[in-house]
């Protein structure tokens, strides 16, 4: 619809004014019975509302988790930008997936068989020996796990930074903490003017983010020395008791075993103790929301490392070219970035954090 009219001032309307109309005009006529209800107020099922989203999106609590999105993405890259990060493209057909495994979508390509992209990890550590200091990416990463759940999409925007230049984990730790914080802080002041019903959900962050050591996790997993991967009810264990003992929602797990690093190849082994690595994860409340670490940048450790992984070096021509010809300590981390929306909104499942969500079973619209 189409309306003129003249605004005047109402103690009864919620924003103080009302419009008087003085001409209507229909613009498109909608089809009845609506598929889903859009001013009402009657709940519906998650899978009623992403078969008919156009009109899901048009709800204003829907809009308010886009707006949300929206403001955290802006937030980082002003943070990104006035720390000398460069904004890159990465491609998202590849010949070999980052960490190979089950997990990759095969696509016909010509003549030959292609990836999608699960991370842009290689090309990062690739722009890095190219002389690009500090770069970030934001976009869509794939990853064909069969998990049906309320927190795993196989279509996700990932953001993800590298930084060169650096080899100590706390280095990178320590920047992180200033990101997630400016970028925060920035999100909660546009929401607050926008007068989103999620402003009041970004938490003031309180510096430093406690640190946790894997091997502390697993003390209080009651499985010391276990050297076991972390599920979804250890991090929610594990998230209950590091907020109990340190009051603060966002806290580093550090120190994570090359046991359970063994097929992140690029994760560098500490030279002091090649049982641990450089690598950590920052969550939220029991969340994983962010993963990253010291890379590997010798080429001879690097090979070593595929070797263990049970990978070939013959499918990573490019990428060990980078490490040929002089590559700097580097390391970096990804950021799920539906997954932040998700557990930042309070939402009840990650799907409601993309417009368009893919998983296991959803193609369509």
């Amino acid at each position: 619809m189409e309306v003129e009219g003249t605004v005047r001032r109402s103690e009864k309307a919620r924003r103080g004014v009302e419009l008087h109309p003085s001409r209507v005009a229909v613009l498109s006529r909608a089809e009845v019975p609506l598929p889903l209800g859009v001013v009402d107020k009657v709940g519906a099922e998650l899978d009623t509302r992403l078969n008919h989203r156009v009109l899901d999106l048009r709800k204003p609590e829907v809009r308010a988790i886009f707006e949300l999105r929206t403001s955290l993405l802006a937030g980082f890259r002003s943070a990104f930008r006035k720390r000398g990060f460069f904004e890159v493209e990465t491609p998202k057909i590849l010949r070999q997936g980052a960490e190979g495994g089950a997990t990759l979508f095969a696509v016909d390509y010509f003549e030959r068989r292609a990836y999608l992209a699960q991370s842009p990890q290689l090309y990062k550590q690739m722009l890095i020996g190219g002389g690009f200091e500090r770069v970030f990416e934001i976009a869509p990463a794939f990853r064909a796990e069969p998990s049906d759940t309320v927190r795993h999409l196989t279509e996700f925007s990932s953001l993800d930074a590298e930084v060169g230049y650096v080899d100590d984990a706390e280095d990178l730790r320590r920047l992180i903490e200033e990101l997630v914080s400016e970028a925060l802080d920035e999100t909660r002041r546009e929401l607050t003017e926008r007068e989103n019903p999620f402003a009041s959900r970004i938490p003031a962050t309180t510096l430093p983010f406690p640190r946790i050591s894997f091997a502390q996790c697993e003390e209080w997993l009651g499985r010391p020395g276990a050297e076991q991967d972390l599920g979804t009810e250890d991090e929610k264990t594990v998230g209950e008791r590091a907020v109990a003992e340190h009051g603060n929602p966002f806290y580093f797990l550090t120190d994570f075993p090359t046991a359970v690093k063994a097929h992140t190849f690029y994760a560098k082994r500490k030279d002091d103790d090649p049982r641990l690595t450089g690598y950590f994860d920052l969550d939220y409340r029991g969340v994983e929301i962010l993963s990253g670490g010291l890379r590997e940048h010798r080429l001879d450790h690097l090979l070593k490392n595929l070797e263990a992984a049970g990978l070939s070096p013959d499918g990573f021509p490019g990428y060990l070219e980078a490490f040929r010809y002089g590559m700097p300590p580097h390391g970096g981390w990804a950021i799920g970035v539906e997954r932040l929306v998700w557990v930042l909104a309070g939402l009840s499942n990650i799907r409601e954090a993309r417009l368009f969500p893919r998983d296991r079973y959803r193609l369509d619209p």
